[in-house]
């Protein structure tokens, strides 16, 4: 039993009125010896609920990254005109919704955009469709890409993956956590903004509950992140619904890191106020390979509406209109499609 985290489990775990919260070196210590094994099983279960009844602060969240880039993996920075955009999507995964992230980052990749994502494989809570099945559909199987060869793909053709099974295995045994405790503790919501990249990063992250926009935008800023997007999307994800206004948060500017509100309507933009539901993971990656060939769908339609966003965000175009242009173009003319091909390929070679 570690007498240093007991103090740390203390803090966090004396109930409503004397519960305290943890500073930024705390947190991080806590993290660090969770995954280290230097906290008992007991004591990170403990923990770990606790701490979620608890609620996390900005500040604990910026340890927790502390922790996670002191002991985990980085892509290092490749030659670009604009930061690499860190994609954060919830681990568990998706339910309800069609995800369209890897289609949003092979366009911006196709442009020039480099894009990083991060997950695993089917996790707790939810055990939904994650981010690496949809790859591994659509020919692009990075589960067994070391470090290295990860990096190698990044600089080649602008997307990388971060697998954490392969790339970051201390963080396996906290997943049996999840799973026992049945809740999502306070690291899966900092997962949603880590940053496994060495160079000039635009971290991108979504949401579901409005006060966690106010704890990334704390955690951003004590970590001196000045380029960031906060999305409240589909299922907690980056993807932009078309079901209702997209509320986004976006860095106004380098000296400042409060939050510029924008809230995009579908309607206004041609688009019909409908999600396309996730009926299984064969349907869906068929549906986006009819997407990379240029073919009408409700798919093709969320393809657009989070390109075009994404286009204009990353600064490649001028504004929405712009965006939704030429990610039709990109779309149609088999650019993106190419882009698949080529990942493909590289992947593969190894």
């Amino acid at each position: 039993m570690s007498n240093i985290f007991r103090e740390l489990l203390q803090k966090v775990g004396s109930g409503n009125h004397t519960a305290e919260n943890l500073t930024r070196a705390q947190a991080a210590t806590a993290i660090k010896m969770m995954l280290l094994g230097e906290a008992t099983p007991a004591q990170i279960g403990a923990f770990l609920i606790a701490h979620r009844i608890k609620r996390p602060t900005g500040e604990e969240l910026a340890g927790m990254l502390d922790a996670y880039e002191e002991l985990g993996p980085k892509l290092q920075p490749i030659p670009s005109a604009r930061p690499a955009i860190a994609l954060g999507i919830p681990y568990d995964g998706r339910t309800r919704t069609a995800p369209i992230s890897a289609v949003t980052a092979l366009l911006l990749a196709a442009v020039g955009q480099p894009v990083i994502v991060h997950g695993g494989d089917r996790l707790p809570t939810k055990y939904g469709l994650p981010l690496i099945d949809i790859w591994q559909g659509l020919g692009v199987d990075w589960t067994t890409l070391p470090l290295a060869k990860t990096q190698q793909v990044f600089e080649q053709t602008g997307i990388g993956f971060i697998y954490l099974p392969q790339h970051f295995p201390l963080t396996t045994s906290i997943w049996e956590y999840r799973d026992q405790l049945g809740k999502r503790p306070p690291l899966a919501t900092m997962e949603l903004i880590w940053c496994p990249y060495a160079g000039d990063a635009h971290v991108i992250a979504g949401f579901v509950h409005p006060p966690t926009e106010g704890m990334f935008q704390i955690a951003l800023g004590l970590r001196g992140v000045t380029k960031f997007t906060l999305v409240k999307g589909l299922e907690g994800s980056c993807d932009l619904p078309r079901d209702r206004t997209a509320i986004i948060g976006l860095s106004s500017s380098v000296a400042s890191l409060e939050i510029e509100r924008l809230l995009l309507v579908p309607r206004d933009y041609g688009f019909t106020t409908k999600n396309v539901p996730l009926e299984t993971t064969e349907e869906l990656v068929t549906d986006i390979q009819e997407v990379l060939a240029g073919k009408p769908s409700e798919l093709m339609q969320t393809a657009l509406w989070n390109g075009g966003f994404y286009l204009w965000r990353s600064g490649i175009c001028l504004d929405m209109l712009e965006g939704l242009a030429k990610a039709e173009k990109l779309l149609t003319n088999g650019v993106v499609a190419a882009k698949l091909q080529q990942l493909s390929q590289l992947v593969n070679s190894f």
